[in-house]
């Protein structure tokens, strides 16, 4: 939601990212489809270094329950249909290390916290010699809207266009794009922001609601889902349907670049506080972010948890996290122990959480880098859009996927 995928915190300095949907394969597919990951796996990764659980500050006083319970809806998409192996990862091993380990968490009989001790080798990863890597924070927005466009509601949200596609490898090589349409039989970009917002699809009834406030719709393509608010009090929930393929600019860096706001000082609330004071200035400095995103409608259900992911799994707040899929595979539970900000929503104190990979996104990049999913509400959009945090991660492999790496248990 994908998108994947600030969010909004990067909207800000380049660190937004996008949901995508994960390559759905039936069970049986896995093992002739699938390479095996462990090709792509040095065979001595020196940035990966097995610990043990007694070295994880805060660990004995984690809720592993909320952990585990957060494991269980992705090892319910890998044993259903290979949710986690859409392509290969450096350090995801092979489906068959996953599915008995799936199968044991979803009828686990001993305690959370066995579990995982138990199932799981936790290593410590470093990036370039860098113990610590870049943490950013998304949230689901809610917003206030209508399906009938009228009043104040003229901001329109689209479903996905029928002339979009994902381009082939000759298609690819020609456009540079990885999405696009056909004009003729000649691939060529889609239509960016600007175009789309000043009437490209009008006509088409792509329109799935309509919003009074362009930057409220800037800001739901950033995070790539969001929650709107309708008339009559009822809820409807929007998830990541596809993107442009135009690429994607970070206009919180614009801004510090031109002096408008202190490049220390950028983040989700400095934007937007920018963009209401300066709201003709905004329509031309969201322009200049081409990448345009296309929802769909999804029942609104369980209100707990949030929309899906790229692993299409609810997210779970304060669980869920976004990794760089060449890295690691989705489910992947990682211990982080860092920071969380400071201000409004945010405590300032220490972050030491077991979290499980369950999303991804363009600029999450690096095998020490992630995205923490908040949740919904006000408090949750204050701390992702202030979270850009240093922080230690140890992935936790399973036992099969920890020996096949050469990481004995400690």
């Amino acid at each position: 939601m994908v998108g994947r995928c600030l969010h909004v915190r990067t909207a800000i300095s380049g660190t937004g990212r996008w949901w995508r949907p994960a390559t759905v394969l039936r069970p049986f597919a896995l093992l002739i489809l699938f390479v095996s990951s462990a090709v792509m796996a040095e065979a001595r990764p020196t940035h990966l270094q097995s610990i043990a659980f007694a070295d994880l500050p805060g660990w004995q006083d984690d809720d592993h329950g909320a952990a585990l319970a957060a494991l269980q809806l992705s090892c319910g998409a890998i044993l259903d249909r290979g949710g986690a192996f859409g392509r290969d990862t450096a350090y995801g091993g092979e489906p068959g290390d996953w599915l008995e380990v799936c199968r044991r968490a979803l009828s686990a009989q001993q305690s959370a916290r066995q579990f995982f001790e138990a199932e799981f080798v936790p290593v410590r990863v470093s990036d370039q010699d860098r113990p610590q890597g870049l943490f950013t924070g998304y949230f689901e927005p809610e917003v206030r809207g209508s399906r009938a466009r009228g009043g104040p509601y003229q901001v329109p949200i689209h479903k996905r266009p029928d002339d979009l596609e994902a381009f082939d490898a000759a298609a690819r090589q020609a456009t540079g794009l990885a999405y696009g349409r056909r004009i003729g039989n000649r691939p060529a970009p889609y239509h960016g922001r600007k175009e789309i917002e000043t009437g490209a699809l009008a006509g088409q009834n792509l329109e799935l609601v309509w919003l009074s406030d362009w930057a409220d719709a800037f800001f739901l393509h950033i995070q790539g889902s969001g929650r709107v608010r309708l008339e009559d009090g009822s809820l409807m929930r929007l998830a990541f349907a596809a993107k442009s393929g135009l690429p994607y600019t970070a206009v919180g860096g614009i801004l510090a670049e031109r002096g408008d706001i202190p490049r220390s000082e950028v983040s989700m609330q400095s934007i937007r506080e920018w963009m209401t004071q300066h709201p003709e200035a905004a329509r031309e400095l969201m322009w200049q972010n081409q990448s345009y995103i296309f929802f769909r409608e999804i029942p609104a259900s369980d209100p707990a948890l949030g929309p899906p992911g790229a692993q299409q799994v609810p997210l779970t707040p304060l669980r869920s996290l976004a990794v760089d899929r060449s890295f690691w595979a989705f489910g992947t539970p990682v211990w982080l122990d860092g920071d969380v900000p400071s201000g409004p929503g945010g405590s300032g104190q220490r972050l030491r959480r077991l979290f499980i990979a369950q999303d991804t996104g363009s600029a999450i990049r690096g095998r020490v880098r992630g995205d923490v999913f908040w949740g919904t509400g006000e408090k949750a959009a204050s701390v992702a859009g202030l979270m850009k945090s240093t922080a230690a991660m140890v992935a936790l492999l399973p036992n099969a996927v920890a020996a096949r790496l050469g990481l004995a248990r400690k």
